[in-house]
């Protein structure tokens, strides 16, 4: 049977096709973009919720983009089989429930139904299915949190540290990926949602100074005032949430994803390569 992919260009999916293809099985991967043939991997062009042409028997569906296109995808279309469905989700469905930002509190909202849709669809097509929320991801040089402060830094030859009490665990996107792999082999896991973050909790403000000495350039600390930070968070609404929520903490439970898959992320040791994205993306 073959494994189908949505989102094998994100960042997990940078990391989790080797792992499939390793595993032997064919695999179908949908991407916006042409890409060229990999031995065992195929690339379908197109974006979800789009009909895709006729597949195969399929074993698995993974996905690493929106939960709601998963499911309107799934709602009509004709699978013949019952594939295991393996997605993933964001810790912001839980951290951004009571955010001060209205935008914010929204988005919350819309993983949670997203993720109760997906639930729904795939008892439609009697699909067992799992849920992953990760927290902060990284690895490869593609995530929109991390990657940006450092290649603004490398650029400006600045880098700011905002001081920030509250605690972070960055989940590097392998770990992310072994936890898909080791879903699909666990019909204990079917129908839940679990939260993975990375190994190790520390300070934000840990968690940015290790971003800069992990840096290829040496760059000039700027150290933020916890006064400066409250004036930005008026002066630019757009930065309201994410400063709001440096004395917070954003971390997960990893006590069910360790119990049920064995995996267990890496603390956070960030290297400067993770920072470039691959050439072939």
């Amino acid at each position: 049977m073959t494994v189908l992919v949505f989102g094998g260009s994100s960042q997990i999916g940078h990391f989790l096709l080797p792992r499939l293809l390793a595993s032997g099985e064919p695999v179908l991967a949908l991407s916006r973009h042409p890409r060229p043939p990999q031995a065992g991997l195929t690339w379908l062009q197109g974006a979800l919720p789009e009909p895709l042409p006729s597949l195969p028997p399929l074993s698995a569906v993974i996905s690493f983009g929106p939960l709601q296109a998963l499911s309107d995808w799934l709602a009509q279309a004709d699978l013949g089989t019952a594939p295991r469905v393996i997605a993933t989700s964001s810790m912001s469905a839980e951290t951004k429930r009571d955010s001060a930002v209205p935008a914010e509190r929204e988005i919350s909202r819309q993983l949670r139904a997203g993720e109760q849709t997906l639930a729904t669809a795939c008892e439609r097509h009697g699909c067992a299915w799992t849920v992953l929320r990760p927290t902060l991801v990284y690895g490869a040089g593609l995530d929109k949190s991390l990657t940006p402060i450092a290649r603004r830094a490398m650029r400006t030859r600045l880098f700011p540290l905002p001081s920030g009490r509250g605690l972070r665990q960055p989940v590097h996107a392998d770990d992310i990926a072994q936890a898909v792999m080791a879903a699909l082999e666990c019909p204990a896991a079917a129908g839940r949602i679990l939260s993975i973050g990375g190994g190790e909790r520390l300070r934000s403000g840990e968690m940015f100074a290790r971003v800069r000495r992990s840096l290829s350039r040496s760059t000039v600390p700027l150290p933020v005032p916890a006064w400066l930070l409250r004036l930005g968070q008026g002066a630019v609404p757009r930065w309201r949430g994410p400063l709001s929520r440096l004395d917070s903490d954003l971390v997960a439970d990893n006590a069910a994803l360790q119990q049920l898959l064995g995996v267990h992320p890496r603390p956070f040791q960030p290297e400067s390569a993770m920072w470039i994205p691959p050439t072939s993306f």
